[in-house]
């Protein structure tokens, strides 16, 4: 039995799969818009566009989007998540295939940094230009978009320290949050006269932080 004020069994049923269809429609619809910007920022090789191109693309409403992103910028970021979410994925598809977890986490230093760098031939306009401006601009919000790799190279990092190829004294995530953009650094700034002859490579950057972290 229910008590006088509790919602009878069927009730509550059918609100939870009120609620579940309502959230599936509302994943479908971000996911068209977010497929609709990135089909255009494709093509375009840029992301200057408007957010009635995204809409008459995705073939949904106005109104359709502004329910979901209060604008453009959050479209952006939202896709720029995105992307570093799928890199993530990737990068720690690759690490699982070392056995030994420093150098699980030597392959994710060194693809991070092949990632990052800045490469003329490829269209890249989210990191080239979406993510620069938004660094000087909403540095919460890239925080918020590298989680996922931040918990990657977290997870990599206390694998070596549980492995007892941690320096003594260091802590995991500090060291992880650290390297990792350290890493990023040093590759969307390399280029400058110092290294144009001999370009700084994947392996120079994980002998170099390395040293940070890792014991004798």
């Amino acid at each position: 039995m229910t008590g006088p004020s509790e919602e009878p069994a069927w009730k509550q049923r059918a609100v939870e799969r009120s609620i579940r269809t309502a959230k599936l429609r509302a994943e479908q619809r971000v996911q068209r818009f977010l497929d609709a910007a990135q089909a255009i920022i494709t093509e375009k090789g840029t992301t200057d566009f408007t957010v009635q191109e995204v809409v008459d693309r995705s073939k949904q409403s106005l109104r359709s989007f502004y329910l979901q992103f209060d604008g453009k910028h959050e479209l952006l970021l939202a896709l720029f998540e995105d992307a570093l979410g799928r890199s993530a994925d990737q990068i720690r598809a690759a690490a699982a295939g070392e056995d030994e977890p420093i150098d699980q986490l030597r392959v994710a230093v060194e693809l991070l940094f092949e990632s990052s760098r800045p490469d003329p031939t490829a269209q890249r306009p989210l990191f080239t230009d979406f993510a620069p401006q938004l660094l000087l601009t909403h540095p919460t919000e890239v925080k918020v978009a590298h989680a996922a790799m931040l918990t990657l190279f977290t997870e990599l990092m206390e694998k070596v320290a549980a492995a007892g190829n941690l320096r003594s004294g260091v802590n995991p995530r500090r060291a992880a949050a650290m390297t990792m953009q350290t890493v990023m650094f040093i590759a969307q700034s390399s280029g400058g006269e110092e290294t144009a002859t001999r370009p700084i490579s994947a392996e120079e950057v994980w002998e170099f932080c390395s040293r940070g972290f890792a014991g004798n």
